[in-house]
């Protein structure tokens, strides 16, 4: 029988092993949006941890939190409450960073790809690659053209290197969106609904070089409304009203429904015709909050109407 020290030595070697795997961990994370009509909660004590080289889909209808969780594992946006920690070299509390620190700390550790593309309408598509070396201090005329070739080459669209992106369709201005994020070479990948606007076989072609990617040693967390989806990654989460569900007890129980994207509609000759709008997943999450605030405000109007009635009438 093995001694209670022996236990206890495997005990903190398996976490210390388990420790060192994780790449971010989420503890109590909260995110409250305020507004005249009162405040609104769109993430709820969330509590997640990310192993390295995951490929971690997180499914959810729009409004659901989805973007939002996103903003808080990039720290593009403030937590209400909690610690998000990225452990990609030296373990990092984000939002403890100054903004200056934490913009070079996400240029150099994170990848994010955008639904909307958000490429540079004035730059080629070789110079949109390259402008997170330029921002990160990297940029060296020589080498970070040729990187910027090996990543366009990387995602299939080297041919157009130097064209605007008006001059290409939505499926290529997607491709340039993730090879942009993978200029730096960053540990871990973020993609807001990547396939959101794309064709069927243009999304495809997408989540195949994602599973390269994670192949090689990537961590990708991707977020998506398409439960269709969810036998890709190598795992997937849903969330619901600003919280992480089990997602099998869910969908047992009947209650998972996921709406189809109207923009999953849209070909890819028209996300490509020149347009460039920003991204909307974060709109809808405020919209969400938003909506929910107008129907309780107007609930306490009426009930407040209702009672002064009866007071007159009395």
């Amino acid at each position: 029988m093995m001694s209670i020290i022996g236990q206890s030595l495997l005990f903190l070697e398996a976490s210390v092993a388990t420790n060192t795997s994780s790449i971010i961990e989420l503890r109590n994370v909260g995110k409250v949006y305020s507004s005249a009509a009162g405040d609104f909660p769109a993430l709820r004590a969330i509590d997640l941890t990310i192993q390295a080289g995951e490929f971690l889909g997180i499914v959810g209808k729009s409004g659901a939190g989805k973007s939002t969780l996103l903003n808080m594992l990039t720290g593009v946006d403030h937590v209400t409450a909690g610690e998000v920690i990225v452990r990609a070299g030296a373990e990092v509390s984000i939002h403890h960073l100054s903004e200056n620190d934490l913009a070079l700390w996400r240029g150099q550790t994170m990848g994010v790809v955008y639904q909307s593309f958000q490429l540079l309408p004035m730059l080629n598509l070789l110079e949109n690659v390259m402008m997170p070396m330029d921002l990160c201090g990297l940029y060296h005329p020589r080498k970070s053209r040729e990187r910027a070739l090996e990543l366009l080459r990387l995602v299939e669209i080297e041919e157009h290197a130097y064209k605007l992106p008006a001059f290409i369709s939505g499926g290529q201005q997607q491709r340039v969106a993730i090879a942009r994020a993978l200029a730096n070479d960053p540990p871990i990948l973020v993609a807001d609904e990547p396939t959101g606007s794309l064709d069927s076989v243009t999304a495809d072609h997408i989540f195949d070089l994602f599973e390269k990617l994670v192949a090689g040693g990537k961590t990708i967390i991707m977020v998506t409304h398409d439960m269709g989806l969810s036998p890709r990654f190598s795992r997937h989460l849903t969330i619901a009203d600003g919280e992480i569900l089990e997602e099998t007890s869910l969908a047992a129980s009947g209650q998972l429904k996921i709406e189809p994207n109207p923009r999953q509609t849209q070909s890819e000759d028209e996300a490509g015709s020149g347009s460039w709008k920003m991204g909307n997943e974060d709109d809808a999450d405020l919209g969400a909050a938003q909506t929910v605030l107008k129907k309780k405000d107007k609930k306490k109007k009426k009930e407040k109407k209702s009672g002064k009635a009866k007071q007159e009438q009395r």
